[in-house]
């Protein structure tokens, strides 16, 4: 597609290699930024929340997005998020992409606390004055700001954003926000609805089980946005098989689960953790996972 911009396609929000004394494993992400990419990924975001953005240090997430600039190959869209507690941090996070040659940077709402209509506007207009396209990333269930269709609207018609990851897991929500703002791209946000909104007209997918099977979740994406019918009927079967896994992606243990996923499937190195306040999974939840990667993988997706 001659139209297609950076944020289309699959934009894989990378989990980040932590180790058991809480330094970043950053030859590990080099690693994990190669193998998705060599199986069909087509973007990067570092950064964002399975990437654990919360628990790092300014230093550290200019490093993370310098490893995944370094590691990604030729053609591949590396858009950092930048969303933080202060509009300001922001800021300075969108400069620092600017200067490092990115295309675009992923943006939540201001997260400390349920901000106005207002208060989100001007947090987009800082870092959308820094000039690169900012990717909106609507969660309302973390960040207590509920980035609502006409709210969208109003971010695009001031020439704030240009698409929108909609994790709200409500899929009418696509429908409104394209009769209030035509033009803004609706990227796929939550793992457990791709191939309803892609089929009702996504063009991207900020995406986090291709993490663990990126090449099965790709096809998925690929059949799903499809505009012919015979692909849908593939989709479904595919989702269907998947669906037990993939919407741990909405789960409150989202990044351990996914992280657990990829240790399960082979596609990381053994003693990988997270960092506090998450602590290792439960045990039950623990086996949940398992069994249901473990479930996937016999199936043959990888």
């Amino acid at each position: 597609m001659t139209d297609r911009k950076p944020w289309h396609g699959v934009n894989l929000a990378t989990t980040l290699p932590i180790n058991p004394d809480f330094s970043v494993n950053y030859d590990a992400y080099a690693e994990h930024v190669r193998f998705t990419t060599s199986h069909g990924v087509t973007g990067i975001i570092p950064n964002g929340s399975l990437g654990e953005y919360q628990t790092l240090t300014e230093d550290e997430r200019r490093q993370v997005y310098l490893t995944a600039v370094e590691a990604a190959p030729a053609g591949t869209a590396v858009i950092p998020g930048v969303g933080a507690y202060g509009a300001l941090e922001s800021v300075r996070l969108a400069e620092h992409a600017a200067e490092h040659g990115a295309p675009a940077v992923m943006l939540l709402p201001p997260n400390a606390y349920r901000a106005s209509d207002d208060e989100v506007v001007d947090h987009f207009r800082r870092v959308a004055a820094v000039g690169l396209p900012v990717l909106a990333y609507n969660n309302p269930i973390d960040t207590k700001v509920d980035l609502r269709p006409d709210l969208l609207a109003r971010l695009y018609q001031e020439g704030l954003i240009v698409s929108v990851k909609e994790f709200s897991g409500d899929v009418r929500h696509a429908f409104e926000i394209r009769e209030l703002a035509p033009g803004l791209d609706i990227s796929i946000g939550s793992d457990d609805v791709v191939l309803e909104l892609g089929i009702n007209g996504a063009v991207g997918w900020v995406a986090g089980y291709p993490n663990a099977i990126p090449a099965s979740t790709v096809e998925l994406y690929n059949l799903s946005t499809s505009d012919d019918p015979a692909d849908w009927v593939k989709a479904r079967e595919i989702y269907r098989d998947l669906h037990a896994l993939l919407r741990w992606d909405s789960k409150t243990w989202f990044v351990q689960a996914i992280k657990l996923s990829q240790e399960v499937a082979g596609v990381a190195p053994a003693g990988i953790t997270t960092r506090p306040p998450r602590l290792p999974l439960p045990e039950d939840v623990r086996a949940r996972i398992i069994s249901d990667t473990e479930a996937v993988l016999a199936k043959g997706y990888r």
